[in-house]
């Protein structure tokens, strides 16, 4: 999380040309025409991500179209770019960032420890694999393999890679609509209580969100059933 991240996708790539333009501020492919604002349903649309990450860290991207005969490989160092060549590399797009906020150690200092910093790390990944099981997803940190998805679109087997076998088996399978909101997903059974609310993940349109709301219809149905000091689990998905 502070030595090294790196994500790979095996996803369309990216021109030579559009490399360098993807690291400036606001650049982005999602929105091509102002109409475009009022329809999106990606987690981002500001082109803001990549500009903020290398202009605090080392990094080097690769990147290759299916049509194109070689990939392109950049590199630079806190927002500067310092060389752009041609490379041998897989369809897709591969962004590595190293050395985060060597440069700026007034941000540094207010990084957590390594194990907290990996665990918000997990946390998010585990969101995002949760949100989209038609999305493979593989984590692996400090060399070892924390999950792995399949990406067949089956949220409860992403919920059985992310969370295991023992909360897998015990959920409940919810699937509803009305006036327009349907919800699908799974709850825990009465007997699978949590000691908190870090099992309550609710996604809206395929976007993780905290809701007291939702947190307050979750739990009302489980009145009845829960001991003081106990919350009911859930991976609810809302459209």
């Amino acid at each position: 999380g502070v030595a090294l991240i790196r994500v790979s996708d095996n996803g369309c790539g990216m021109s030579e040309e559009d490399l360098p333009v993807a690291l400036k501020r606001h650049a982005t492919s999602k929105i091509k025409e102002a109409a475009d604002l009022d329809s999106i349903m990606t987690l981002g649309f500001r082109g803001e991500a990549l500009a903020a990450i290398t202009a605090v860290a080392k990094f080097r991207l690769l990147t290759k179209r299916a049509e194109d005969a070689e990939g392109t490989s950049l590199s630079g160092e806190y927002g500067k770019v310092t060389d752009i060549v041609p490379t041998g590399c897989p369809d897709g797009t591969t962004i590595v960032c190293e050395s985060l906020f060597s440069a700026t150690p007034a941000r540094l200092k207010f990084l957590k420890s390594e194990s907290s910093e990996a665990s918000a790390v997990a946390g998010a990944l585990e969101k995002l694999a949760l949100s989209h099981p038609e999305i493979a997803f593989r984590f692996v940190s400090d060399g070892a393999l924390k999950f792995s998805t399949s990406g067949d679109g089956n949220l409860k087997n992403a919920i059985y890679s992310v969370y295991g076998s023992a909360f897998a088996k015990n959920l409940i399978t919810v699937d509803g609509k009305f006036g327009g909101i349907g919800v699908s997903g799974f709850t825990c059974s009465p007997e699978n209580l949590r000691g908190n609310r870090g099992m309550q993940q609710f996604f809206i349109n395929e976007r993780c969100v905290r809701s007291k709301t939702l947190t307050s219809a979750l739990e009302a149905a489980y009145r009845s059933y829960i001991p003081g000091g106990k919350f009911p689990s859930c991976v609810l998905h809302i459209t």
